[in-house]
């Protein structure tokens, strides 16, 4: 199973950046991952809100393969706990789930089509985090659920 990390958005902020790569090469180490960040569109200024979405969306679908698992991260999404989401994980394995593809949304989120082509909608907490904080905690919290997989010391319940 590949996972694909996809943040709409400009590129990793120097602030997270160095976290974010040190997770994505730990992760490497349980399955082939792989950052996919999604520049806005270039009229993105010009548009309002619906109108960026639908356009955001657009690059998104355009980029996503019939089969791949899409999990979105988004607020209103189901939340999990460490060990929940290593079984998720786990039951998407045992699946054959050949891509899964973590999306992170634009700056005001997601079109509707997006929120129902996914497969899973994800909620970290229902607080609103910056985007880059986001993508590094994706990593971590991914990084944490393989070493629960593996009985790893990393996670202290």
């Amino acid at each position: 199973m590949k996972l694909q990390l996809w943040s709409v958005g400009k590129a990793h902020e120097p602030y997270a950046h160095a976290g974010i790569e040190d997770f994505t090469r730990r992760l490497n180490k349980y399955f082939p991952v792989q950052w996919r960040l999604i520049a806005p569109p270039k009229n993105a200024a010009s548009l309002n809100e619906p109108e960026l979405k639908k356009e955001e969306a657009e690059l998104v679908l355009l980029q996503l393969q019939k089969d791949d698992y899409l999990v979105l991260l988004d607020e209103r999404g189901r939340q999990l706990s460490s060990p929940e989401l290593a079984a998720f994980l786990q039951q998407r394995a045992n699946e054959s789930t050949r891509q899964l593809v973590f999306l992170i949304g634009g700056a005001f989120g997601v079109d509707e089509r997006i929120r129902q082509r996914a497969n899973f909608c994800w909620s970290f907490s229902k607080l609103v985090f910056p985007h880059m904080l986001i993508r590094l905690m994706l990593a971590e919290q991914l990084y944490r659920a393989c070493t629960i997989l593996r009985n790893e010391k990393y996670h202290h319940s």
